[in-house]
């Protein structure tokens, strides 16, 4: 009867035991889900069929519903986190534009501190207190940077006024291409009316995220206050940042800690690799969109080669609009032909940075796609003009580094 009600289906295993050919093999019996082993020698029929002796035997126990996928069920609440979430991103950036005065010398003061803290913390390694070793490393910042003014300042000077009749007269000879010889039917006055839309959209970008006409005294007052704010949040930094993070991450539950310092340090890392890149890629670009210029007979060298360079730190928009300001002036002070070639060169440079350079430059910490970073700079500058161009591309990287460090998160992980 028990052999009858075995079912056909068998896993096999073939060996020789006492110069006999013996087979065995497992079975389903009515489908039950227990397994019985058997033997078959050959010519001898079934042998020992039912379960196997307790010392060989091994769980072979099938779970007929463990193929069947469960559906997630939805949390109720998730919807409510999604509006709660969304209303406080929405509240973040309008204290933002509110606080943009405050906002904006702790941003620059964070990005010069990631540049000097390797200096100020091999000052502390050789026996400084962190308060001096501060005090050294900013008094060296600043007198470098007023040694690079007076150098750009003595390069540039009586050039960089010249700069903005020569963009004007450059365009100029667009227009008039555009409107005599172009191919499209285009009248002066509709030249004119974009340029104007133009400069209107130009004024209200880099003007204050509120429209508000700001008078230039009170614009100087702003920038020198700033400025001010800045070295002084520079100083504590790199006397106490190691300190400010430490507590920062205690503020997390005590399982979460371990998280909170590898975002942390990832969003770090990420900040010196955008600074890094940056400042290399904008030494390459300038020299070389420079030295087409002059080898071209184009006047202004000097401002086009740091405009190209400071460009750099606005990825891929920043290089478009200083290879523009480089061909406009080629028009005006060398000619069409000139123009033409340090177009040229503009783009060759270009497709060399971004498919050569950067991502060795950058590595892991600013990969990010062209059209994330289009988008990034479009909506940086929508909600905070200038300031959100020139901090976007830094900010997304931050986020998207801490983000990516968050999905790997070892949920076993012990606390530190």
């Amino acid at each position: 009867m028990l052999i009858g009600a075995v079912d056909d289906h068998r896993s096999p295993a073939v060996q020789l035991r006492h110069g006999v050919r013996v087979q065995r093999f497992e079975r389903d019996v009515h489908g039950a889900g227990q397994m019985f082993v058997g033997e078959h020698r050959r010519g001898q029929g079934i042998h020992q069929l039912g379960p196997p002796p307790q010392q060989s035997l091994r769980p072979c126990h099938v779970d007929r519903g463990a193929h069947r996928r469960r559906m997630p069920v939805p949390d109720p609440r998730q919807p409510r986190r999604v509006v709660g979430r969304s209303l406080a991103i929405a509240a973040i950036v309008w204290l933002t534009g509110q606080l943009l005065v405050v906002v904006l010398p702790v941003a620059v003061a964070a990005l010069l501190t990631r540049a000097l803290m390797p200096v100020a913390s091999r000052l502390r390694r050789v026996g400084l207190r962190p308060g001096l070793a501060a005090v050294a490393t900013l008094l060296g910042f600043l007198i470098a940077l007023a040694g690079a003014a007076a150098v750009i300042g003595v390069a540039v000077a009586g050039e960089l006024d010249d700069l903005g009749p020569t963009l004007s007269e450059g365009v100029d000879d667009v227009t008039d291409w555009l409107v005599e010889d172009g191919p499209f039917d285009v009248s002066r006055s509709d030249v004119e009316r974009w340029r104007e839309q133009a400069g209107d959209t130009l004024s209200s970008f880099v003007g204050s995220g509120d429209d508000r006409l700001v008078s230039g005294a009170i614009i100087t007052v702003e920038v020198v206050v700033g400025a001010l704010l800045a070295v002084i949040v520079m100083f504590f930094f790199l006397k106490d940042g190691p300190r400010m993070f430490d507590r920062a991450v205690a503020l997390f539950p005590v399982r979460r800690q371990p998280l909170a310092r590898r975002v942390g340090g990832r969003a770090w890392t990420a900040i010196g690799g955008y600074l890094r890149g940056a400042a290399l890629l904008g030494a390459v670009e300038s020299v070389i969109v420079g030295g087409a210029s002059l080898a071209v007979g184009s006047s202004l060298v000097a401002p086009i080669m740091l405009i190209t360079f400071l460009a750099a730190f606005v990825p891929i928009v920043g290089a478009v609009v200083a290879s523009v300001i480089a061909v406009l002036v080629a028009l005006v002070t060398a000619g069409a032909v000139p123009a033409l070639i340090v177009a040229g060169v503009a783009i060759v440079v270009q497709q060399l940075d971004n498919d050569l350079l950067a991502p060795i430059v950058y590595s892991r910490a600013l990969q990010l796609h062209p059209l994330v970073v289009l988008l990034g700079v479009a909506v940086g500058g929508s909600l905070f003009g200038l300031v959100g161009t020139v901090f976007a591309v830094p900010f997304i990287a931050v986020v998207l580094n801490g983000i990516d460090e968050a999905r790997h998160d070892d949920p076993g992980a012990q606390p530190a």
